[in-house]
């Protein structure tokens, strides 16, 4: 007989790998209708919150790797959402800033957080157990960081 802790309704990592699989997946539909990906709208949301940063901050806030920021920030430009520029100060440093259609995507693409949001929103999760929901998540992300940095 197996143990409870090694069943897979009893792993917390299962509901949350789940649960963001699932939702990545109801993303895919309205941000294809744009060209874009789960990724890409995250790089777009960071430059929506405060544009012209260094690609350094960008990765920071994603959590994620500049070398799995870079590619992205790359496909992005091809595509016209932004540009990259050499930093005054530091030239190594680059800079990403959108153009007018990575601002103008912000508009064509307003509906989505409350199309996810009507998704999501169920009896179980209301708007107000969501915000206990975010703390919960942003503890243990935090958390998870902590123990990530102190193995480094």
């Amino acid at each position: 007989m197996i143990r409870e802790e090694f069943k897979l309704d009893n792993q917390l990592c299962f509901r949350l790998y789940t649960a963001s699989r699932l939702l990545t997946q109801a993303y895919h539909p309205l941000l294809a209708s744009q060209g874009l990906t789960y990724p890409q709208y995250l790089v777009l949301l960071v430059l929506w919150e405060n544009d012209s940063q260094p690609v350094n901050d960008i990765a920071k806030r994603l959590m994620l790797e500049t070398n799995t920021v870079t590619p992205l920030l790359q496909r992005m430009e091809k595509e016209g959402m932004l540009v990259r520029t050499k930093g005054r100060k530091d030239a190594r440093q680059m800079i990403v800033s959108l153009t007018p259609k990575g601002r103008e995507l912000q508009k064509e693409l307003s509906e989505v957080p409350f199309t996810i949001g009507r998704a999501v929103i169920c009896d179980s999760v209301t708007p107000e157990s969501a915000r206990e929901l975010f703390r919960m998540l942003d503890n243990i992300i935090t958390k998870l960081s902590s123990e990530k940095n102190l193995e480094s």
